[in-house]
């Protein structure tokens, strides 16, 4: 039996957890808030989307950058490994829209608490209110680690750092992490917030728009005529400018690019609907309605908030009568349905960013182990690792599969090292 000490309870730290105490170790958890999984709780809105239905090498497809690390910790825990530990667990799962995989109760609290009954089980100390101070190690191999309050030494043959990235701050999300591994000689890549929502340059317009949810919209990100991103879904107007699952997700894509400059989104109020098919749709519309005006003809078509915008937008007089309308005017009613353009100006911050994008250097890790490849008894696992994906349950994922890998592989016998590293 050897000492396993795991810094972070989050979501990879609870699974390193379960694992690591599975193979008989002796398992302590150090979390510095007062209860596990604090970011969990507010993930999915409160719902915990824990996963992503899709077949294992569709995982992948969600991965924006090293996906190909994740290819040994995918296989060890997949997401259907993930949806039956839950199962199993007392916490029963449904799959929705896109595959996105939700507890039945709706509840991410379920999550947590299918969690804390496990650890209890298997006799994993839960050790809360404990900040990590450093990690210590001598010769190359984990010794402990050292906690703040009273600047206390924990003996621990193996830890696994499980410390999360810096977004949602209020989580107790502050870089720990990073700090750990740059002390111990690893390279942490540039940080940057990622699945963070967009401000726009036209502020009048989203801010007449505001909490407008479009659920079934196609958006592009372009910089010149280059399609940087693009993607179907569902977006919301806020106060600043956009967000929503499809926007978040072009962010992790379009980060790098926005520090250089103003970027274009467009977004195809109806794709479904081709372009003589939509003048289609309009000349119903408009025939039922021959006798109004302009702006009260389009409720049909558009949300009662989106109709005054596009009117503006279209260049067609609001109080023209709809049989007036010219086949020009159509056109440009259509333009704007199929090409609404806002301009993107920089992106939220850390405290509304999902995720982290950035961290410690894959390729100072073994991807079959976790381990660090400049540290002995030392793992990493989930978001402080330089590893991030689109939403719709592939971030947790990765928590889970690297969290499973590196508890595994914590409680490997010494002799077991060289075969799995």
């Amino acid at each position: 039996m050897c000492k396993v000490a795991i810094i972070g309870g989050g979501a990879a730290g609870m699974m390193a957890a379960v694992a690591a105490a599975a193979a008989g170790h002796q398992v302590r958890i150090y979390e510095k808030n007062e209860k596990l999984g604090k970011k969990l709780y507010i993930t999915g809105k409160g719902r915990c989307n824990l996963t992503n239905a899709c077949e294992t090498e569709e995982l992948f497809e969600g991965i924006v950058h090293n996906g190909k690390f994740l290819y040994s910790s995918f296989y060890a825990f997949t997401s259907q490994d993930m949806m039956a530990w839950m199962e199993e667990n007392g916490c029963p799962v449904k799959v929705e829209r896109g595959n996105r995989v939700f507890p039945v109760s709706d509840r991410s609290s379920d999550v947590i608490r299918a969690f804390s009954k496990k650890l209890e089980k298997l006799g994993v100390k839960v050790c809360l209110h404990s900040e990590v101070e450093s990690i210590r190690a001598e010769d190359g191999r984990i010794t402990g680690l050292v906690l703040k309050k009273g600047k206390t030494f924990a003996a621990a043959d193996r830890v696994v750092v499980a410390t999360g990235g810096i977004s949602y701050p209020a989580t107790g999300s502050t870089g720990d992490g990073f700090e750990f591994a740059k002390r111990l000689g690893h390279t942490v890549t540039k940080l940057t917030p990622a699945l963070v929502p967009f401000e726009v340059r036209e502020l009048a317009v989203v801010q007449a728009l505001q909490g407008l949810s479009l659920r079934n919209v196609q958006v592009r990100v372009l910089r010149g005529k280059k399609v940087l991103y693009e993607d179907f879904g569902e977006m919301l107007f806020t106060h600043f400018g956009v967000s929503g699952p499809v926007i978040l997700s072009a962010s992790s894509y379009v980060a790098d690019f926005l520090e250089k400059g103003e970027l274009t989104l467009c977004v195809d109020l109806k794709p479904a609907l081709e372009r003589e098919q939509l003048d289609k749709r309009i000349l119903r519309d408009f025939e039922k309605k021959k006798n109004r005006q302009y702006k009260n003809a389009l409720d049909e078509l558009l949300p009662s908030k989106l109709i005054p915008v596009v009117t503006e937008r279209s260049r067609i007089p609001a109080e023209k009568a709809v049989h007036e309308i010219t086949r020009e005017e159509r056109r440009q009613l259509a333009d704007v349905l199929k090409d609404f353009r806002l301009t993107l100006t920089g992106m939220r911050g850390y405290g509304e960013a999902i995720i982290t994008r950035g961290g410690v250097s894959v390729k100072e890790i073994h991807p079959a182990t976790m381990e660090s490849r400049l540290v002995k008894g030392l793992y990493f696992a989930g978001e402080v690792l330089d590893l991030d994906g689109v939403t719709g349950g592939f971030n947790l994922q990765i928590a889970w599969s690297t969290g499973f890998l590196a508890g595994r592989s914590a409680g490997l016998a010494e002799s077991d090292f060289q075969t799995h590293a």
